[in-house]
């Protein structure tokens, strides 16, 4: 029984983030609304910051993202699962996962309009970025959309990815959602 396994609910591991889970969110399902308190975006004012909107769009689509079933919470095992794939999962994984968060529409393709949206709403959050949104979705269009069609399929985008270190770089870079982790992991509330 040496052998760690972290989907366990039970495992070391996982208690320390369910006494987290469970700070946050005693009654065993977070929403949308509680979801933003932990990020530190609840309080963030529309007129100050045009980019507000956009930030509200991206974590609404991390949170469908994470919210398997689609009840409108996200409960233990599914932000456990998400816990999970951030920190350990493979490279593939974490594309296709990318992949379905641009995917705004749910088409199985995405278009230039998508991935500029979701640029855009992840600069508002990040707010550091040494390129525009437009450049960066050119750019990434220009390297992996292989048949010109104004259209990624999943196929392309894991394979165009995976195939460039500088666009897996920038891509892991962009999207990573360990700052997410990294709010929840030191146990910060924010007053109300």
């Amino acid at each position: 029984a040496g052998n760690q396994d972290h989907t366990s609910v039970h495992s070391p591991y996982n208690s320390q983030w369910y006494q987290k889970f469970m700070n946050y969110c005693p009654s065993g399902q977070l929403s949308l609304y509680e979801f933003k308190t932990i990020l530190g975006l609840r309080d963030m004012n529309p007129q100050a910051n045009k980019y507000v909107e956009q930030g509200d769009l991206y974590i609404k689509r991390v949170f469908d993202i994470f919210d398997l079933n689609q009840d409108g919470f996200i409960d233990f095992l599914e932000f456990i699962a998400a816990i999970n794939l951030v920190i350990r999962g493979k490279i593939d994984q974490k594309l296709k996962w990318y992949f379905k968060l641009y995917d705004a529409d749910g088409n199985g393709c995405i278009d230039k309009k998508e991935l500029l949206s979701i640029f855009t709403a992840i600069q508002a959050i990040n707010g550091h970025t040494n390129m525009s949104a437009e450049e960066f979705t050119n750019m990434i269009f220009q390297k992996i959309d292989v048949n010109n069609d104004g259209e990624l399929t999943l196929e392309e985008f894991i394979n165009g990815v995976e195939r460039d270190e500088d666009l897996m770089e920038l891509i892991t870079k962009s999207f990573d959602l360990s700052n997410v982790l990294k709010v929840i992991q030191s146990g910060r509330r924010h007053s109300i």
